[in-house]
């Protein structure tokens, strides 16, 4: 059988050797891709979760797929008490499951105007620090909607907040911002590029700036974003949403070029990679090689008090099969955020391990059980 081959004058267990590591190397090239069965077989973190719930009925469903949650409490509700009970669940589920769960805070706004603004802010952080969180958050209402006692708009570059960055730099945490809006946000309803943008300005209209001329652009939002980290160039910095920069992959990666500290995560904007890769495929695969050690996967996934847990874990669970199909095959599919189908990226798995888990390790050090 060998006699007419390059193995004909070595040993035949020489040459049977030689065969089986080549049939197993063309095997490991078949699989340099993660199935569609290896979804249930892969640790993963969703970095972007919002579990308001008193029971751990949601998590602990999602240990089926094996996921992880960075849990974040957000300061976006008229009601303080509101807010602080976001907080106080936020907690309930890291203490009850500390390998499921790593907690985000977020701090008050309603004393900005007070002199010891800042003091009052550090010492809450300190507090919440010590009881496990590994970040701060700070939402779209800083830009788009609070302001002090003269009526001014207050955005995320204002000089009082740089002692609470320059804080939580000091305790090696990380600042998450959602900050400003997709694109679309300043587009008529009938000209945005994917249904949930459309939905949820058509049901949020405050905060539809094509309807609120007088309130900041989109480029004034995106530059105190970003003069804000120009001032705070070793705050490590989670740019949520792909850092409202979701309609180009090529912004993305100049805003990851200029700020090292950044990362950006992928949370209710996948929809806006697929409205990109289904006009250049190779352009957004391109872009997710290259920059694998700075994007982070997350879904903003809500789950409160009035929540059914299981409705959302069902919900949850398709978006995530539908992700995984996106991201580690090249399948056609359909998605909810378009109106055509499109064809998965097909990633390598090192980049998936990436973006799935192996990034939020690193930027989340000592969560979920690691230290």
């Amino acid at each position: 059988m060998l006699s007419n081959t390059p193995c004909a004058s070595f040993p035949r267990s020489f040459c049977v050797g030689v065969l089986l590591s080549l049939l197993v190397k063309s095997g490991l090239a078949q699989t340099q891709n993660f199935s569609m069965e290896d979804f249930y077989r892969v640790e993963k973190i969703d970095v972007h979760a919002h579990v308001y719930a008193e029971t751990l009925d949601f998590v602990s469903l999602a240990k089926r797929d094996r996921f992880r949650f960075v849990n974040m409490a957000v300061w976006s509700d008229p009601s303080p008490r509101e807010n602080l009970e976001k907080h106080r669940t936020v907690f309930l589920q890291f203490n009850a499951d500390r390998d499921r769960t790593a907690p985000v805070v977020a701090f008050p706004l309603e004393n900005w105007d007070k002199p010891d603004w800042s003091q009052q802010t550090i010492e809450y952080l300190d507090k919440a620090f010590k009881a496990g969180a590994v970040g701060v958050k700070v939402w779209k209402n800083i830009g788009m909607e609070f302001r002090d006692k003269d009526g001014k708009l207050i955005m995320i570059d204002d000089p009082k907040f740089y002692s609470v960055f320059a804080f939580i730099k000091k305790k090696k945490k990380v600042l998450l911002g959602h900050l400003g809006e997709p694109k679309n946000c300043w587009l008529p309803i009938k000209d945005m590029t994917t249904t949930n943008d459309r939905s949820y300005f058509q049901e949020n209209p405050k905060y539809h700036m094509a309807l609120h001329p007088e309130m900041p652009s989109y480029e004034q939002q995106i530059a105190a974003r970003d003069r804000m980290l120009a001032k705070n160039p070793e705050l490590v910095f989670v740019a949520c949403h792909l850092a409202s920069l979701e309609w180009s992959v090529d912004e993305i990666a100049k805003f990851l070029d200029r700020f090292p500290k950044a990362m950006v995560e992928v949370a209710a904007r996948t929809g806006q990679l697929q409205f990109q890769s289904h006009r250049d495929r190779k352009r957004v695969i391109d872009f997710m090689v290259k920059y694998q050690d700075r994007i982070l996967y997350g879904t903003d996934t809500g789950v409160d008090g009035n929540s059914n847990a299981v409705r959302i874990y069902q919900q949850t669970h398709e978006k995530w099969l539908r992700d995984w199909k996106y991201f580690n095959t090249d399948q056609t599919l359909s998605v909810p955020e378009l109106d055509y189908p499109i064809q998965g990226l097909a990633l390598p798995k090192e980049v998936v391990e990436k973006i799935y888990r192996v990034n939020a390790l690193r930027t989340f050090p000592n969560s979920w059980g690691q230290g």
